[in-house]
């Protein structure tokens, strides 16, 4: 639970940040995002965590990425980083039911990232569409998904992969239990 407030704080804290950084006011923020004023307040000040689609706009707005909100720099060494597992970026996404562990590093926004997602009974990640040329590639680590992209789908199991291109509507939803899968999205 610590390291879980310990990442909704370092979020609250960047987000505020990196909007006053571009010279935003909450205001002008609410109406880059679609995300209400107040609403916004609540997730600086720590009061609220925002659900994937809230901090997809967020990130939008801003022009970064989930993992660029949270990287806080390294030193120039040999070995960049060691992320302990209780340590790695999180995103909790109640509503659609999945959890999103940010596995890439900050400088690799826009180019390759890579997310392991969970997904309870039933969740769902849904995303509008990226920019032109994206693709995705979805690999199964346990028990199946479906893949809906535009208006064609697939169904998968443990150990398929899918790729697919991200400049349209898209989505993932566990079919049955829970599933786990890891998902890589190149920009071009």
């Amino acid at each position: 639970m610590e390291a879980k407030n310990t990442i909704s704080e370092r979020l609250a804290k960047r987000l505020k940040l990196t909007r006053k950084s571009k010279g935003l006011s909450l205001e002008a923020m609410a109406k880059l995002s679609g995300v209400s004023r107040s609403m916004l307040s609540q997730i600086e000040r720590g009061e609220s965590s925002p659900t994937v689609a809230t901090l997809w706009s967020l990130t939008n707005a801003l022009q970064v990425d989930f993992a660029g909100l949270l990287d806080e720099g390294k030193a120039d060494t040999k070995i960049k980083e060691v992320l302990r597992a209780q340590r790695t970026p999180t995103i909790d996404s109640q509503g659609e039911g999945c959890r999103i562990r940010i596995l890439s590093p900050a400088d690799q926004v826009g180019k390759t990232e890579i997310y392991e997602i969970e997904f309870a009974k039933g969740g769902a990640l849904v995303s509008e569409a990226h920019s032109q040329g994206c693709i995705e590639h979805v690999t199964v680590l346990g028990g199946k998904l479906r893949v809906k992209v535009a208006e064609e789908d697939a169904e998968l199991q443990q150990g398929d992969t899918i790729r697919y291109a991200a400049d349209c509507k898209h989505a993932i939803y566990a079919v049955g239990e829970k599933a786990k899968a890891l998902l890589v999205v190149h920009n071009p």
